[in-house]
């Protein structure tokens, strides 16, 4: 798998990060609180804290600032995760290759370890003390992150997919459902920090846009790829639950070589809109490369 620069380094810091918003929190049920824990820090690569730190060095942003824009992205994640494996949902019993939240403690605290991790992103936005962010933006990127996880986002993809189990649908609604449910959020960890930046020129956002658009979808994409080409070792699932589930995917709509086709093509529009950028973007160039070669 291609190696990302300063991954275990971005990994640590949203964690120790993560963990102090943690403690900062009055315990009142035990219970839930060791659910939001096991929800949070089980693991994961951290994808969306690493796009959003990467895109604050090439704005040369001040990182202190960008971290809570990445712990608020990997709670919604983490959020999401636990309810897309819900027995109304996805009914997984592993998520990377632990009990999921719903079977090591019950239905209900995880679905409360749910809600609270994804009010909690907000909280953290809302309380920072931002360096060099004033209170319009620090106001914008919490309108971002509503979008990009609410019904705009990444909900309403959720509930499209939903409805698009066991039918077959026209590649461009796909295509819709993905852009929702899985690149809003990738979107968001690239537009949140570029807005941070108030000098940013309208080309340069255009293009970030433009990068983020066709990199989230192109996530997807491979997500499709693998849950049918790797293993449940690897995964940490059971391999070919989307399968399995009878799911609208892309190997389902297109065959799996047309499936890597469409992976290739979108990896190339990435790497063009990267190409128009005057900045150094060889981190994001790299990121590209790494989720079209990663096998989990």
């Amino acid at each position: 798998m291609s190696q990302l620069e300063n991954l275990a380094l971005f990994q640590h810091r949203i964690d120790n990060f993560l963990k102090q918003k943690l403690a900062e929190i009055s315990i009142n049920d035990p219970r839930l609180f060791d659910a939001m824990n096991y929800g949070l820090l089980i693991g994961g690569k951290r994808m969306r804290p690493y796009l959003a730190y990467v895109t604050a060095e090439m704005l040369d942003l001040d990182l202190d600032d960008i971290d809570p824009i990445a712990a608020a992205l990997e709670c919604i994640h983490a959020y999401s995760l636990l309810h897309d494996d819900l027995p109304a949902m996805d009914d997984d019993d592993l998520r990377r290759g632990q009990p999921t939240c719903h079977v090591k403690f019950d239905e209900a605290t995880a679905i409360l370890a749910g809600d609270s991790l994804q009010t909690m992103a907000f909280e953290i936005i809302a309380n920072h003390q931002f360096k060099n962010v004033n209170a319009r933006t620090q106001i914008k990127l919490i309108q971002m992150i509503s979008s990009a996880a609410g019904y705009q986002g990444m909900c309403g993809g959720q509930a499209m997919d939903l409805a698009a189990t066991d039918k077959k649908v026209a590649l461009e609604h796909l295509q819709k459902i993905h852009r929702l449910k899985t690149g809003a959020l990738l979107q968001a960890a690239i537009l949140m920090p570029a807005s941070c930046r108030e000098d940013l020129p309208e080309q340069t956002f255009i293009g970030l846009q433009e990068f983020a658009e066709q990199i989230g979808l192109c996530y997807q994409v491979h997500d499709d790829i693998i849950d049918i080409t790797s293993t449940e070792e690897t995964l940490g699932k059971p391999a070919g639950s989307d399968l399995d589930s009878n799911k609208s995917t892309y190997p389902a709509l297109l065959g799996l070589e047309g499936a890597i086709e469409k992976e290739q093509l979108l990896f190339q529009q990435a790497l063009s809109a990267l190409e128009a950028l005057p900045y150094n973007t060889r981190n994001l160039s790299n990121f590209s490369t790494f989720i079209i070669k990663r096998a989990h």
